[in-house]
């Protein structure tokens, strides 16, 4: 497999197609791999939820486009406020291969989420399996 311009306009025609503007690919090699590696499509306006994976630092490496991965704290004593509301934002990431600026790591534990200023495609890996990993969303 061969991973060019052809194989990513592919994948920004599908998650043009998607009502969630994104598209993974997973690059596993088998179902019995215990990691979670993909590539991800996003669009511009595709919202992604503020989620943290508390077993796994979350390795990202932009592709082509721009983003920004957004860091968040859950802010204490906010009694019955949804914790969406009780996220606090804490750090920026802004990736850009035209900027050179490739990739980050979100350490385990870390609420976070991307907000796409281009249409982007960006290769993550975690460790374990997808939905037996203990990933959280907000």
């Amino acid at each position: 497999m061969v991973i060019d311009k052809d194989f990513l306009e592919q994948l920004f025609l599908q998650a043009a197609e998607n009502p969630r503007k994104r598209m993974n690919f997973d690059m596993r090699t088998s179902t019995e791999d215990g990691s979670q590696r993909m590539l991800n499509a996003i669009l511009p306006g595709s919202v992604v939820a503020i989620h943290r994976h508390p077993r796994s630092n979350e390795n990202m490496i932009l592709l082509t486009g721009k983003l920004d991965v957004v860091l968040y704290e859950e802010v204490a004593d906010c009694g019955d406020v949804p914790r969406k509301e009780r996220m606090k934002e804490v750090e920026r990431y802004h990736l850009c291969v035209a900027e050179g600026k490739y990739g980050c790591q979100v350490q385990k534990g870390v609420w976070h989420t991307v907000e796409v200023i281009e249409p982007s495609v960006i290769y993550e890996a975690k460790d374990g399996k997808y939905g037996e990993d203990g990933s959280e969303g907000v």
